[in-house]
């Protein structure tokens, strides 16, 4: 069998300075180096050497719903919770109900809001 891991997880942004003004301000990401290339394509670190490339391409069409989504873990869902309320950035559960989170059946509590590009993030507890 072959052995995978996650590498990077890679979006076209319409802004590339918004998005990554975004993801730092909502999720805290640290920018680093794009060491691929000497594109205006910029990197943040997801932790455990995950990476997030935001590709700019202004004139991209995104279109995009909630099944197509990115997914974080933490252990401090209900501290992202309250920082989403205090950026005034509205997320919902599985079912688009805003302001809540959802408990998936095998007890894993989860929310998704989106991204200035319409990109779905999900944030759940399972760590």
């Amino acid at each position: 069998m072959l052995d995978f891991s996650i590498n990077h997880i890679a979006l076209s942004v319409k802004d590339v300075n918004a998005a990554v003004d975004f993801y730092q301000k909502v999720l805290g990401l640290k920018e680093i180096k794009n060491t691929a290339s000497n594109s205006k394509t910029r990197w943040l670190i997801l932790g455990e050497g995950k990476q997030l490339h935001l590709i700019p391409r202004p004139e991209a069409e995104i279109k995009t719903n909630k099944a197509v989504h990115f997914a974080l873990a933490t252990s401090q869902l209900d501290t992202v919770i309250k920082h989403l309320e205090t950026l005034k950035i509205e997320y919902s559960d599985w079912l688009d109900t805003p302001n809540k989170d959802y408990i998936r059946q095998d007890k894993i509590r989860q929310i998704y809001f989106q991204d200035p590009n319409g990109y779905w993030v999900e944030i759940n507890d399972d760590v």
